[in-house]
């Protein structure tokens, strides 16, 4: 059997992925806090990557939490130096695997409200988030290693039954799914770059006057999926590859595609002094709904990867009907 190493699986996008390889036909080997293989085990990591197909990074800290000091560490050391010990792993392999897919994100991308982005014209951008896909990036393509095909996946948000998806879903239920509106707020430090070469302002949060018209570039699960097996199969793809539908849409759009999807025909609207203190207590960050992404899928696109949901409205209606099979499927006792 071919054999496919995934590390992060134990999250929700790499857990839905090694299954999706698992059914492929590949022997897959875990990687996560909570799997057969740990991260705190070099020896047991150096021998699922020696002569295994192919390389799967999905690990790192999740983005939705407050950006504390500590966070914000954590958020850069998780994603570095899971990277940093799978080049190691993979340079020092007898039998170095064929392609190596590391995630990345399309918040490295600067925010946009009069083009988008494409891997051959995007604009980087600056602050935190960015100085964290930065060096992400810059630790996965560092060193050689002349036998192996390096991806970057540069994802945009990921619609299914994720943390994310079921945040906007609940929003939209309890008729507070109406656009939200940047607009100033009291002066903090949140969003300062880090790393060794710091970008932006010390000093933020940035204001956008969007309007609720900000961009939200996004993917279905399904395609993420995809795009993986896509990637895998054509030798010729390697680099920065954005994972987004080809029609983005933006905020207004997005939250009334959410208040159909879930029966509900009234949304209130949002502002930043409304949305600072209700992200406070649910201790995530405004940034992740106020930034516009506005990302193209230009390598895919180019290639001739066919999405199974291009359009938003499907794709939420997908995710809506998927999480009510999973509400109604029996639980088995443990």
């Amino acid at each position: 059997m071919p054999r496919a190493v995934v590390a992060g699986a134990s999250g929700f996008i790499g857990g839905a992925l090694a299954e999706a390889l698992a059914a492929d036909g590949y022997d897959v080997v875990r990687i996560g806090r909570r799997e057969a293989v740990s991260w705190h085990d070099p020896v047991a990591i150096a021998a699922a990557v020696d002569g295994a197909d192919v390389v799967v990074n999905m690990a790192g800290k999740s983005v939705n939490c407050r950006y504390t000091d500590a966070n914000r560490d954590e958020i850069l050391r998780s994603r570095v130096r899971t990277t940093a010990v799978l080049r190691d792993a993979i340079a020092a392999a007898s039998r170095p695997p064929k392609v190596w897919l590391n995630s990345s994100t399309a918040t490295i991308y600067a925010h946009t409200m009069d083009r988008p982005h494409t891997e051959e014209d995007g604009r980087i951008g600056d602050g935190f988030s960015v100085d964290v896909a930065r060096n992400w990036e810059r630790e996965f393509f560092a060193g050689d290693l002349p036998e192996t095909r390096r991806i970057a996946l540069r994802m945009a948000i990921v619609l299914g039954d994720g943390p994310a998806t079921r945040l906007l879903l609940a929003l939209a239920r309890l008729g507070l799914g109406g656009p939200q509106h940047d607009g100033p707020w009291f002066a903090h430090r949140r969003y300062r770059g880090i790393g060794p070469d710091p970008s932006g302002p010390d000093v933020g949060p940035p204001v956008y006057r969007t309007r609720g018209r900000q961009k939200f570039s996004w993917i279905h699960l399904d395609d993420v999926i995809g795009a993986i097996r896509f990637l895998i199969d054509h030798d010729d793809l390697e680099g920065p590859v954005n994972l987004s539908s080809p029609h983005p849409s933006d905020n207004a759009e997005l939250m009334r595609t959410l208040r159909r999807a879930v029966g509900m025909p009234l949304g209130l609207a949002s502002w930043r002094w409304m949305l600072e203190p209700a992200m406070w207590l649910l201790r995530t960050e405004p940034e992740l709904i106020l930034k516009s992404r506005w990302v193209l899928p230009g390598v895919l696109t180019d290639a001739g990867y066919e999405f199974s949901h291009p359009d938003l409205v499907d794709a939420v209606d997908a995710v809506v009907a998927g999480r009510a099979v999973n509400d109604q499927a029996p639980r088995t006792a443990s």
